[in-house]
């Protein structure tokens, strides 16, 4: 009775970015689909959709039943966890070849997109008015990386329907996020790269994300001819570049994790997994949308330690029970 009652407990104060445990498993099922491993990938996919069913259903629930908290919730950059992971488990979706029920998870993350985002904006702004002087934790790059989601499932659609328009949007969608990107990080508290609970890592991982729009853009544009010449020679060496500051930002990152070990468990430590995956899954796509080769084999690389990341992380959350998972934080 005692276990079940610190469930409860643990889930009514579940925070909004618990969401990233459906980030981080559902972007490895998309690397583990690109790596050529079918049977973990529908393992990783199945866990990815159950976890977000749940976080799905919770959603509805507060929503009626505790609407001013919901509020409080979505206002908060860890909300667009539920935009962004829509947008992963409809890539993962779209990969598994269930196109319709990938329409289905990109009209609801982009009805929930403008909403959270608006809320968000006016959360940044009052901390920007009431909190002169303090940056913000790595969760904010999640207004990058909700956007460059729907980029992402976008032109992932588009190849697979052989449709224009969603990769038209989703090039909007990708410099849009590319301008979201680098506004926060003037917000960004650069002390967090050593002293932060695991979504410092969300500052790369939203490069990652970025680059991975590219990608799936330009391999659109092979299928369907979308841009000029000189419009695919932009957009190839933005994804590159990308690319190589999303790995950039890994290894300044993982350094801190060096200096500074971290080893308490705390449900933000998914939001270190995501990125790890979400690097390793855009140079897996960049290889051949950029007809670079040569990066696949680190690209699996890079998908492994996430694997292991992604083991760690959950053998953590189970060894230190429901009321191990999170502490409270505010600005700095």
């Amino acid at each position: 009775m005692s276990g079940s009652s610190s469930l409860r407990a643990w889930w009514a104060r579940r925070p909004p970015a618990a969401g990233a445990v459906v980030l981080a498993t559902g972007i490895l099922s998309v690397g583990l689909r690109l790596a050529g491993h079918e049977v973990l990938f529908q393992a990783t996919l199945a866990l990815a959709g159950a976890a977000w069913a749940l976080l799905a259903s919770d959603f509805v629930v507060r929503l009626v039943r505790e609407p001013r908290r919901w509020r409080a919730e979505a206002g908060t950059p860890g909300g667009l966890t539920a935009v962004a992971a829509t947008t992963v488990l409809g890539a993962g979706v779209s990969a598994l070849g269930r196109q319709n029920l990938a329409w289905a998870l990109l009209a609801l993350a982009a009805v929930l997109w403008p909403l959270l985002m608006t809320d968000v904006v006016r959360h940044v702004t009052r901390h920007l008015m009431s909190h002169r002087g303090r940056r913000m934790h790595g969760d904010v790059f999640l207004c990058c990386v909700a956007t460059q989601g729907l980029a992402v499932l976008g032109a992932t659609l588009a190849k697979a329907e052989r449709l224009d328009w969603p990769a038209h949007t989703a090039l909007v969608l990708f410099w849009l996020g590319l301008l979201l990107y680098v506004f926060m990080l003037a917000l960004f508290d650069w002390r967090e790269v050593t002293d932060g609970a695991g979504d410092q890592w969300v500052a790369g991982g939203a490069l990652a994300v970025s680059a991975l729009a590219g990608a799936r853009l330009t391999d659109a544009d092979h299928r369907l001819h979308l841009w000029n010449a000189d419009d695919r020679g932009v957009l190839r060496g933005m994804t590159l570049a990308l690319l190589v500051l999303a790995l950039c930002w890994y290894a300044v990152l993982l350094a801190g994790e060096l200096l500074r070990p971290r080893l308490r468990y705390d449900v933000r430590r998914w939001a270190t997994v995501f990125p790890m995956g979400m690097t390793a899954v855009a140079m897996l796509s960049a290889a051949p949308a950029l007809v670079l080769p040569r990066w696949k084999g680190p690209g699996e690389a890079l998908l492994w330690v996430a694997v292991a990341a992604w083991l760690a992380v959950a053998v953590a959350a189970l060894a230190a029970g429901p009321l191990g998972s999170v502490t409270s934080r505010g600005p700095r």
